[in-house]
């Protein structure tokens, strides 16, 4: 009998460690494909990067742009796999130095530091702008009254002047229309031309509706003339009148009066031509 080692001791010695952790790249691509994922599809589930997923899982961080991003890639890309990132985030954090030291708070306020102070309301600059503006009343003030002392009479006489003629000036306006007869001027007379027929109809004791035509039959006009009121018409023939109420009015034909004895209310159709005064 053999005292050596049996062929079992023979073997190969084995080391009955636990097999070597996988790295986190290695990790997260077995769990994709165990969940049946392909790299698109992982990208297009998180919003990351083919080309960083593919980094990540060749343990390749530094495209992540610094451990705040890779860490943040490798929890949202283990939770697409349907891993807990936990482990693996202590795993990176082993492997790179430590979890990344928090933010320094004093750039966060650095904005508050730059931004103007609220002002109060600056009293030096109001008082001397009130100052001035006492100073500049009291100076007014001080040149009117040696004005106001050698003018005052002329400037109480100049200003009532405007107001008394205002005041008088609508009298006369009111009056013309109020003249119940006018009448014609010798320049109006002398006016009327020879070549033509000029009929002119004044409501001189009331009012009156006329009707004048030309020798063609055309109507010059047709309507109502109040008392003071008068028209005029001119034709190269002829003027064919219709007085609604005669007696209230009065006639002058080529320059000339007509001093027919009109009754009121009466109606009176008439025509005049170059050669008149005559009742046509």
């Amino acid at each position: 009998m053999s005292l050596g080692n049996s062929p079992e001791d023979e073997r190969p010695f084995e080391d009955d460690r636990e097999e070597a952790r996988p790295s986190i790249g290695r990790a997260l691509q077995q769990a994709r494909i165990a969940a049946g994922l392909t790299v698109d599809d992982v990208s297009s589930a998180t919003r990351v990067r083919i080309t960083i997923v593919h980094a990540i899982e060749a343990d390749d961080f530094d495209a992540c742009g610094g451990d705040v991003y890779a860490r943040g890639h490798i929890r949202t890309l283990a939770k697409a796999v349907r891993l807990d990132p936990a482990p693996l985030l202590a795993q990176y954090d082993d492997d790179h130095g430590g979890r990344p030291a928090p933010t320094p708070a004093a750039p966060l306020f650095e904005a508050e530091r730059i931004r103007p102070e609220r002002r109060g309301p600056n009293w030096t600059a109001a008082m001397v702008a009130a100052i001035v503006a006492v100073v500049g009343f009291v100076g007014f003030t001080a040149f009117r009254g040696g004005d106001d002392d050698g003018g005052s009479t002329t400037q109480v006489a100049d200003g009532s002047k405007p107001a008394t003629s205002k005041a008088a000036s609508p009298t006369p306006k009111n009056d013309k229309p109020e003249d119940p007869k006018p009448d014609p001027s010798d320049s109006a007379i002398a006016a009327a031309p020879h070549d033509k027929v000029t009929v002119q109809v004044s409501a001189a004791d009331g009012k009156s509706w006329i009707s004048a035509k030309d020798h063609n039959g055309r109507l010059l006009f047709d309507g109502l003339l109040k008392q003071g009121e008068s028209k005029t018409f001119q034709d190269n023939e002829k003027v064919n009148l219709v007085l609604g109420d005669a007696g209230a009015i009065q006639l002058y034909v080529n320059g000339k009066k007509i001093d027919d004895d009109w009754q009121p209310g009466a109606v009176e159709r008439l025509t005049y031509t170059k050669g008149d005064p005559q009742v046509g």
